[in-house]
């Protein structure tokens, strides 16, 4: 279930990048305006994913991703009348207000439910899901909307989240003891010792922590890669690498592919090097090698002009760079303890801030200069500096086990 609503929610997020050539074309939007219609879901996401992964360790992840799945369902149904800048920017704002919560409340499910030394791998599925839903995203939105109009996309998948709302409402429960089937040696194996639901996060410990701080900075940076890809992505490729529409409804989905097998395998491997190696270092080195060799492929993206090469580059790019996503998050959640869901929305919180301001600046950059690769190499010089940070994360220096 974890998965599923993480390919919804990659789909439903990317809807807006996939249809932004009717979008642009019939409410006659400047590279500036849309990127602030970019913008306005990520800013919503800083702003609403703390309080959504505390809520959800203090309440329980059943009632939290109910909730919150309900509320951007709706709002993605709502984008498909949108009729102005400010409706479309508004409508988007108020989906992020809903989707902010996803992921840190996938996390605290994750810490509750399995045993740490498969969090990384755990971690890794549902990064995967969330590829294979960007790769579904432009193979299935691009036709749909050829055939119905871009606003029948947010019309469909706006029904698609409530029906996955209503299945998690009637199956899940948030403590595993409560779960029909769970034996009692599960609960042993995966610590039922400790937190249950009804605590709250204790926060002025967790913004003591110095290595919570390094490693929001690290995600900060990092982000400005991912959010390339999530938002401008395919704006880049038709207008800034000369591809069509229809090529780019067939190439966009590629690096989202390889990202599905990144997750798969950084989480796999993550959980070998970490019996091997320790997760002190493992993360460190997982997360740094990766970003330094993404950093170089975007910028490759950027000088490059034949279309194949760019294509090769910019799946490899995504790919590695999504090779590090469960070890850093793993990482994260190790330095929360108990407090994972918390702890992660404060690190993927820097995280939309990072992709805030890179979807922004990347607009006003074009607007500037009338070139699509210089941003590019602004977001390469930042992913650069989320790797040498990341190397310097300490997450053996958490909340680690302790109990309220």
């Amino acid at each position: 279930m974890l998965c599923c609503v993480s390919v919804i929610t990659f789909v439903d997020r990317l809807a807006i990048p996939v249809a932004a050539p009717g979008i642009i074309g019939e409410l006659h939007l400047s590279p500036a305006q849309w990127g602030w219609v970019l913008s306005a879901y990520v800013l919503a996401n800083a702003v609403f994913e703390i309080p959504s992964g505390a809520f959800g360790d203090r309440k329980g992840q059943r009632l939290e991703l109910t909730r919150i799945t309900v509320w951007w369902s709706c709002f993605t149904a709502l984008t498909g009348w949108c009729r102005s800048f400010w409706q479309i920017v508004t409508a988007r704002f108020l989906f992020g207000v809903g989707a902010a919560g996803a992921y840190p409340n996938a996390a605290g499910v994750i810490s509750r439910w399995f045993p740490k030394h498969e969090h990384a791998r755990a971690q890794g599925f549902v990064w995967a899901a969330s590829r294979l839903g960007g790769a579904l995203a432009p193979l299935l939105l691009v036709p749909f909307a050829r055939a119905f109009g871009w606003r029948a996309i947010f019309w469909l998948l706006g029904g698609v989240g409530l029906l996955w709302a209503a299945m998690w409402w009637s199956w899940f429960r948030s403590d595993p003891a409560e779960m029909p089937g769970i034996s009692a040696t599960e609960l042993d194996e995966i610590g039922m010792g400790e937190r249950k639901p009804g605590f709250g996060a204790p926060w002025g410990d967790l913004f003591r922590l110095p290595q919570l701080g390094l490693i929001a900075l690290a995600y900060f940076c990092y982000a400005w890669g991912s959010w390339f890809y999530f938002g401008w992505f395919t704006t880049w490729l038709v207008r800034g690498a000369g591809f069509s529409i229809a090529q780019m409804g067939l190439f966009a989905s590629f690096p989202f592919l390889m990202g599905m097998l990144g997750n798969l395998v950084g989480g796999v491997v993550s959980e070998r090097l970490v019996e091997k190696h320790g997760r002190k270092r493992t993360y460190r080195w997982v997360t740094g090698v990766c970003l330094v060799a993404t950093s170089a492929l975007l910028l490759a993206m950027s000088i490059v002009r034949d279309h194949t090469a760019i294509v090769v580059l910019a799946t490899l790019g995504f790919g590695v760079m999504d090779l590090m996503l469960p070890s850093a998050w793993a990482m994260c959640m190790s330095i929360g303890g108990q407090y994972g869901g918390t702890a992660t929305g404060v690190m993927n919180t820097a995280g939309n801030l990072g992709g805030w301001v890179c979807t922004i600046v990347f607009g006003y950059v074009i607007k500037a200069t009338g070139n699509y690769d210089v941003p590019l190499r602004g977001v390469a010089a930042m992913v650069l500096a989320g790797a040498v940070l990341f190397t310097m994360v300490d997450c053996t220096k958490g909340l680690g086990e302790r109990t309220p």
